[in-house]
């Protein structure tokens, strides 16, 4: 998927002016009423942040501080004194960051992940023929702070990713190219705008309606005001960025021609419905950071580019990571009211072994957290109820390798010629992301020439990686092949000439959460009602959206709020200490007054996809 909070694009232009989970009935263990009573205490009455580091992550100041990716980078700068023993489920991007932090504050650590390998929507595997296989095409934007911290505290971000030139490129039927060349002395907000006033994407009745709307945006009141400015932006997630933008004239020409395949490639979903907050919020950004904009890529697969080197640093630090092993159930207490109170434990694997854990954080996806909350966390708490609102998105993400360079359109022969070495980005054509107004997948890159490391193969030529929004979803997976070609070959009519020698289709049914008005106040925090049991994944409440940078976010802000809940009376560490002490004396009880024990821990089942 491409994870676009990266929509970079064009927010300085915008200046002129599922894996598979088990389900079982609920199990019990007897716990006295006495004890159920007395676990009460460990609820608390709210889920603020307690984190200053993870306030920091939210609001407006978070869109001008620099320092976020030296904190990502040099870790929570405190050991706890009290040493939790942390379960976390899934080991997506979010997971993993958090358990960085955790480890490296002293605490004890495992996670559980369904799959056979990590990484979430993030995930990157091989087949049986070695090919590389993605969920998404990703691309890393300048604005993502977070994520090259942590990428710079795992040494891969000097060696692992690929800057590329700072233009975005639009790709029209017929082969003609419109652009956004953001290459100029000076920068945000000029850089933009002239990126924005020599486009050729846009005809010159179109640019002068962007200029009209665009002129009267809340980007423009912020480089005077910032505050106000983005307080303008938080109040407009209730109507679609078209209902926005066509208030005060802008046009449905631009909304075609740029808007439309950036909102798809932003959320998969078109102007039409997505909202205005959402894509004003990026734009914020790109419209005061120069560097926002600039466009990264890995230089192979995730897995060997992002997620080995994260693996390595949480094994020196003793991490468990138990993949192919699914989460179960969800043990948990309720009081005398059916009112959870504190999660006990979770039941991994086969054998449904029980794990107990002083915290336990779900740093699930939308469609996995939906799966794993039980009623009576949804009764109890409107902040888990909540999490029903959001709904998500289905993409199909396609690769189709060639016989030639498929983007390579001046010279036949040069976009025909596979012979030698072309590693390193030789290959023939664009090293670049690409977008298309005229194509069902808004964003697109030749991974052969913008990835090489592995993903280039002697004697051959290009890798398009595509995403197929829902427009494509339904169809099956021959059939999205065939239409990726033939969209392909009406971009490059070229690449007529050109053979596939390969194709995959990977789908997921549910992907990013829907970026349709209305829903951010339905996102959830990190810290919940239950005081040990925590979420992290890029829908959780940070102000960027669902995106690697997003899920970064999550994880940093998620191992913050334990962290600074961890030590002194009251704490995490207290709370779990006193329940266990609680816990032994309801037993000796229960085995003095044989069968007149309660059964009010339960278990509910447990969803193992990862954010």
């Amino acid at each position: 998927m491409v994870r676009l909070s990266s929509a970079a694009i064009l927010a300085a232009c915008v200046l002129p002016a599922a894996s598979a989970f088990h389900v079982s009935s609920p199990s019990v263990s007897s716990t006295s009423r006495a004890f159920r009573t007395l676990s009460m205490s460990t609820a608390t009455p709210s889920s603020d942040f307690q984190s200053e580091s993870a306030r920091r992550q939210i609001g407006n100041d978070a869109f001008l501080n620099q320092n976020l990716m030296a904190r990502a980078q040099n870790g929570p700068g405190k050991t706890n004194a009290s040493k939790l023993k942390i379960g976390i489920v899934g080991a997506g991007l979010a997971g993993l960051v958090a358990a960085m932090d955790l480890a490296d504050a002293g605490h004890d650590v495992e996670m559980f992940e369904l799959r056979p390998f990590v990484g979430g929507k993030v995930s990157s595997w091989k087949d049986k023929e070695g090919n590389h296989i993605e969920m998404g095409l990703h691309v890393f934007f300048g604005c993502y702070y977070n994520l090259f911290g942590i990428m710079k505290r795992t040494g891969s971000f000097d060696t692992e990713l690929r800057m590329k030139e700072h233009v975005h490129t639009f790709v029209n039927e017929g082969g003609t190219l419109g652009s956004l060349d953001f290459r100029f002395p000076i920068g945000a907000p000029v850089a933009g705008l002239q990126a924005f006033a020599r486009t050729e994407q846009l005809g010159l009745e179109d640019k002068f309606h962007n200029a009209v709307r665009l002129g009267t945006s809340p980007i423009v009141r912020a480089l005077f005001d910032f505050d106000g400015g983005m307080d303008m932006v938080r109040d407009l997630d209730d109507i679609s960025f078209t209902e926005w933008f066509t208030r005060l004239g802008g046009s449905r020409g631009s909304l075609d021609r740029m808007w439309d395949p950036i909102a798809y490639a932003l959320g998969f979903v078109d102007c039409d419905h997505i909202s205005a907050r959402c894509m004003l919020t990026i734009f914020m950004l790109f419209a005061i950071r120069t560097e926002a904009s600039v466009l990264r890529m890995l230089e192979g697969s995730p897995q060997t580019c992002l997620h080995d080197p994260i693996l390595k640093y949480l094994d020196d630090r003793g991490v468990t990571v138990r993949t192919s092993t699914g989460c179960r159930e969800l043990v948990y207490d309720t009081d005398e009211n059916g009112k959870p109170t504190r999660v006990t434990g979770i039941k991994v694997g086969p054998n449904e072994e029980l794990k107990e854990y002083d915290a336990v954080v779900c740093a699930l996806d939308v469609p996995g957290i939906k799966k794993v909350l039980p009623q009576a966390f949804r009764d109890h708490f409107p902040m888990f109820d909540n999490i029903y609102h959001l709904d998500t998105v289905p993409i199909a993400t396609v690769q189709v390798r060639f016989d030639g360079w498929v983007t390579e359109m001046n010279d036949d022969a040069r976009m025909m010629d596979v012979s030698g070495d072309q590693a390193d980005g030789r290959g023939g054509g664009i090293d670049n992301l690409l977008y298309s107004a005229d194509a069902e997948f808004s964003c697109f890159a030749d991974l052969a020439v913008t990835s090489p490391g592995e993903y280039y193969k002697p004697g051959e030529g290009s890798l398009i990686q595509a995403v197929f929004d829902e427009r494509a979803f339904d169809r099956s997976n021959d059939q999205i092949v065939r239409d990726c070609i033939e969209q392909l070959n009406k971009l490059f009519p070229s690449s007529r000439k050109l053979n596939c020698t390969w194709s995959n289709v990977v789908k997921l049914g549910q992907s990013l959460y829907r970026e349709k008005p209305g829903q951010d106040k339905f996102r959830p925090k990190q810290a919940t009602p239950i005081s040990n049991f925590f979420l992290a994944g890029s829908y959780t409440y940070q102000d960027y959206l669902d995106s690697m940078e997003g899920a970064t976010r999550s994880g940093l802000m998620v191992a913050d709020e334990i962290i600074a809940r961890a030590d002194g009376k009251g704490g995490l560490k207290d709370l779990s200490d006193i329940y266990k002490t609680n816990k032994k004396e309801a037993e000796v009880g229960g085995a003095n007054q044989s069968g007149s024990a309660s059964t009010e821990e339960k278990a509910i089942p447990f969803f193992a996809s990862t954010a």
